[in-house]
Parts: C-alpha cells; sequence; structure tokens
C-alpha cells in the first residue's frame, strides 16, 4: 500500500481496535495503545482473557462485542492466529484490518479484500504514523 493511501486511512479514522492488547503496560500491544490515545483516536482493546478497562481503554473479549464502529482494527497476533479473527473482523467491517510488523497471512486476509476492506500487513502503525502524518 502507497504511503498516500496509508496517510489517508490514518487520517480519516477515529476509533482503533487494538486486538491482543495486553495488560502488561511494557508490551508492545499496550505502548502503541497508548500512543494512538496520545495522537487522539479512540482506542478499545480486545482480548479474550481479560474484559474491563486499562488505563482509559475499554477491553472486550471479541472485536463482535464492540458496541460502535470501528475505523481500523490493529492485530498484535502470532500469523497463525489470523485466521481465528477474520470472521469477527467480516462482521464488524471496520475500514481497514491492519496487521502488525511481523504479521503476515495472505491466505487468511483474502476474504477480507473481497469484502473490500483495506489490509495492511507486517507493518507498525505507530511508525507508519511518524512517517505520514
Amino acid at each position: 500500500m502507497k504511503t498516500k493511501e496509508i496517510k489517508k486511512i490514518l487520517s480519516e479514522a477515529k476509533t482503533i481496535a487494538v486486538v491482543g492488547i495486553s495488560r502488561n503496560p511494557y508490551k508492545t500491544s499496550r505502548d502503541i495503545a497508548d500512543f494512538l490515545l496520545r495522537k487522539g483516536y479512540q482506542v478499545v482493546g480486545v482480548n479474550p482473557n481479560f474484559t474491563g478497562e486499562i488505563e482509559n481503554i475499554n477491553v472486550y473479549s471479541s472485536l463482535t462485542e464492540i458496541p460502535f464502529a470501528i475505523d481500523i482494527v490493529n492485530v498484535f497476533r502470532r500469523s497463525e492466529d489470523i485466521p481465528e479473527i477474520i470472521d469477527d473482523v467480516l462482521k464488524k467491517k471496520p475500514k481497514t484490518l491492519w496487521l502488525q510488523l511481523g504479521i503476515q497471512n495472505d491466505e487468511a486476509v483474502k476474504p477480507i479484500e473481497e469484502a473490500g476492506i483495506n489490509v495492511i500487513q507486517n507493518n507498525c502503525i505507530k511508525v507508519m504514523y511518524g512517517l505520514v502524518m
């Protein structure tokens, strides 16, 4: 995806769901969630092992439990675990599915692309924000 397209995605987005958010403040998922909050996005977390609140971030057990629209689903899961979230992403219909640096599963994301949802793989949202915004 071109830099100009990524800038448009990040400029237009208001709400970002961080799938795989950790309660540990030293984990990358938390660092990036906190960064996105500081940049003015509404951030929600998804973690099937924990629901509640982590420092001003509401955490749900699944994407489909989030009671409002999501612009970007930002994923911190292993590449081989991506098929597990595809149905929920299709139900939630975000504008973009963003798989963080080191996460890529071309086969699993095909239905997402076919549904007209942007897909960014193996790319850090925080790094891209710094480059294009």
